[in-house]
């Protein structure tokens, strides 16, 4: 096979947003939202492996052979990939996400007026969530990078890895990367707040310890940002609360009621001109909304949203219609992502 270094350049040759080496496999780069092979041979799993340790050395092969998974970050030529290395049917694997060189401005990525209000908020919690792989993370690095660019701030990351690296510009920033920096989210999370910070960016929210900690630091002044893995907003705030048990459940609906400003649900479509752009949907928490979080009437709140367009709320089916109104997305995008309806 190849060397894995190959692959890499190749990845960044041909604008890829991912790599995908299995071994026994094709090698596949993901341009555009689609899947493309890198070669017509399959990758042997015996030299694929001995590759990746080469690349990323022995201690890295510890940690894989105790847990079976390992996040890391690679620089290669200064393009900056995310990159897990996992197991399947026995045989390795990788997949490795293209970082952007350079951070998008909230202009370049058409942000909502609610989204780029987030930059001004002193405190609360804004959420950004959305499949695997539509954006997340390069969103919240706009908001942090502008929030760095114009505001004289305390910010501290906590990711696993890191992925964006930022320079201080008027703030000062600090990024812990779990595994190396800290040993958790939660670790982390638990002593941040004697760190003096302005702002925290939580990369993923994973479980009860780190949401609980978020939702305090949220309540104390602290302006929190962080990640799910769901597809719409009100999605977000059952995820959150299916998390707890009983009557836990009830204490953290008033803490989502209260800390809570904005969740932004989001997803890449593909063009018109066969690139993909972000469309969101964005939930503004004002006293109705917090009203119905508190009440836990969480399926009630896309109802709010349709009627919110004054408060700044846009859902997606509005935000997908008003790409297509543009041309920027296709008749066919717009039903596949909506259903088969007929177009407000």
């Amino acid at each position: 096979m190849k060397s894995i270094l190959s692959y890499f350049k190749e990845t960044i040759e041909r604008g890829a947003s991912d790599l995908h080496l299995v071994g026994e496999e094709l090698p596949l780069v993901r341009v555009h939202g689609e899947l493309t092979a890198l070669d017509d041979k399959a990758i042997s799993a015996k030299e694929l492996e001995s590759n990746i340790w080469e690349m990323f050395g022995v201690d890295a092969k510890k940690k894989f052979a105790d847990t079976l998974e390992l996040d890391v970050a690679y620089d290669l030529d200064g393009q900056r990939f995310r990159v897990n290395i996992h197991q399947q049917v026995g045989v390795i694997a990788l997949a490795a996400r293209a970082i952007p060189t350079t951070i998008p401005t909230p202009d370049e990525l058409n942000f909502e007026p609610a989204l780029r209000e987030t930059v001004t908020l002193m405190d609360g919690l804004v959420l950004v969530v959305g499949p695997t792989g539509h954006g997340k993370s390069t969103t919240l690095a706009s908001i942090i990078e502008e929030i760095n660019r114009t505001k004289k701030t305390h910010i501290i990351t906590i990711e696993d890895p890191i992925e964006f690296l930022f320079d201080d510009k008027e703030s000062l920033i600090e990024q812990r990367e779990v595994g190396s920096d800290t040993r958790s989210f939660d670790e982390a999370l638990k002593h941040v707040l004697r760190q003096d910070p302005n702002v925290i960016l939580v990369g993923e929210m994973r479980d009860p310890e780190t949401i609980t900690t978020v939702l305090t630091a949220a309540e104390t002044g602290h302006l929190v940002f962080s990640t799910l893995h769901t597809s719409s907003a009100a999605e977000a705030i059952e995820r959150i609360v299916d998390v707890f048990d009983g009557a836990k459940q009830k204490q953290v609906l008033i803490q989502l009621a209260s800390a809570l400003r904005v969740v932004v649900a989001q997803q890449l479509v593909p063009t018109v001109d066969g690139k993909r752009m972000a469309v969101r949907e964005v939930l503004v928490n004002t006293p109705a909304v917090a009203n119905l979080i508190r009440e836990n009437a969480v399926a009630q709140i896309p109802s709010a949203m349709q009627t919110g367009a004054k408060d700044g709320m846009v859902t997606m089916r509005q935000s997908l219609e008003a790409a297509n109104k543009a041309g920027l997305i296709s008749d066919d995008v717009l039903e596949r992502r909506v259903g088969r309806q007929r177009k407000m």
